[in-house]
């Protein structure tokens, strides 16, 4: 199947099990960068599971029947590739970049990590206490830990609130049957692309992936489950050792095929998503209050939250979240004007022509379209559709997420003596 575009290259063959298998040709380059992408992530987790999609990504990396973890490193490092691999809540993907005359054998490496890891018992206890010690480093860092811990209240009671990494006593716990009884039921045509981009022919591409694929049966364990219902907690914790009081405030958003997600990402972007956006200009720039300061938009399959982080002294922290709170209420009640409107608009179509420039970011590129969409925006559509927003739009965007009792707020560091409540979050 050719998808009609006149600015990519998109093809795609769905394999007899359910597989599919996307590509999008880039002739004038010489690379070829490939994925394995599963619609999985930590939000298939149920609770005594959590943290064990981010543990089977390390465990692929540890060794096959045909090759040890080290052979898999020295195969790759001989053809001068990279292999990468990450967890979210609702992607697992393992991918890597190569020239196109070595994809034969960088394919066999890395379908030989997906299907047929050891999950040897010993590598398994070693590697609990390398995840252990990055939960550590996460824990050390405010920034993270204080995402982490807003994130968790925010969406309570859901897999999306639980950390990615899982917790101290999950990752202690896992046993080798466990990571192979997980695989076994996630690891199925039914979750999982196979999305390259560059210097291939997709026919001798598809071909490739049928070789190593095809033999999966069709099926598979599906992530379903409800729809993740916000919370709008206020948390106060303290942390003597830190010079700066971190803060993370959120609001529910809209979901990532929403027909108002440009609007919505025109609303990250003048809030933000920038150094020209309100809140770097007014609190750092202007004010000198914070050193880092910004809003970021996490849209899944049926939900979101926009975001904003900052880091500031303890003297500083109740002017910056005014200052937070008065962007706020700006987009609710007074629309864009059109030199901001502007502004928003090329920034986000600047930035995504950039992002498409490299196999490696257009390789991903499909792998999240099919995935969030079903379908591939060409970059025209996409451009269209950012033209497309008014300040209406956003607007009304702001004026029916951003309420009062739906904001929450989290706050870490030397608190003595801050006090924040509800009325503070007022918009």
């Amino acid at each position: 199947m050719r998808d009609p575009q006149p600015d990519r290259e998109v093809r795609m063959t769905v394999l007899p099990n359910g597989i599919r298998v996307i590509t999008e040709a880039m002739p004038a380059v010489r690379s070829v960068a490939f994925g394995f992408w599963l619609g999985t992530g930590s939000r298939a987790e149920k609770p005594r599971e959590s943290g064990i999609s981010h543990f089977i990504e390390h465990m692929l990396f540890k060794g096959t029947p045909r090759r040890s973890a080290e052979a898999i490193a020295r195969e790759m490092d001989s053809i001068g590739g990279h292999l990468d691999a990450f967890t979210g809540r609702e992607l697992v993907g393992y991918n890597t970049k190569v020239l196109d005359e070595h994809l034969p054998l960088a394919f066999d490496i890395l379908a030989d990590m997906l299907l047929n890891p050891l999950f040897e018992a010993d590598d398994v206890e070693k590697e609990k206490g390398v995840i252990l010690e990055e939960l550590k480093m996460d824990t050390d860092n405010p920034e993270s830990f204080i995402h982490e811990l807003f994130v968790s209240r925010f969406w309570h009671g859901h897999p999306i609130g639980r950390p990615i990494i899982g917790t101290k006593k999950n990752i202690a716990g896992f046993t080798r049957d466990e990571l192979r009884d997980f695989h076994r039921r996630f690891y199925t045509p039914r979750n999982l692309i196979i999305t390259a981009a560059g210097s291939l022919d997709h026919g001798e591409f598809a071909a490739l992936a049928e070789k190593y694929f095809s033999t999966l049966p069709a099926g598979g364990d599906r992530p379903d489950g409800p729809r993740p219902e916000p919370k709008a907690p206020i948390l106060l914790k303290q942390r003597r050792s830190l010079e700066q009081v971190h803060f993370c405030l959120g609001a529910p958003m809209l979901e990532a095929a929403h027909p108002l997600r440009y609007a919505a990402y025109t609303l990250n972007v003048v809030l933000g998503a920038g150094m020209s956006s309100r809140l770097f200009q007014n609190i750092r720039e202007r004010q000198g209050l914070a050193y880092s300061i910004f809003s970021e938009l996490n849209l899944y399959r049926d939900a979101g939250m926009l975001a904003v982080y900052a880091g500031a002294s303890a003297a500083n922290v109740r002017a910056v979240l005014d200052g937070v709170m008065t962007e706020i209420r700006r987009l609710k009640t007074e629309p864009l004007a059109p030199d901001e409107l502007r502004l928003a608009k090329d920034n986000m179509k600047g930035s995504l022509v950039l992002s498409l420039e490299s196999t490696s970011s257009r390789m991903g590129n499909l792998a999240r379209q099919w995935l969030t969409y079903g379908r591939f925006y060409s970059i025209n559509e996409v451009i269209a559709g950012i033209e497309a927003v008014t300040a209406d739009q956003v607007l009304e965007t702001a004026a029916s997420h951003f309420n009062t009792e739906s904001i929450g707020m989290a706050l870490l560091g030397r608190l003595d003596g801050l006090d924040f409540g509800r009325n503070d979050l007022e918009c």
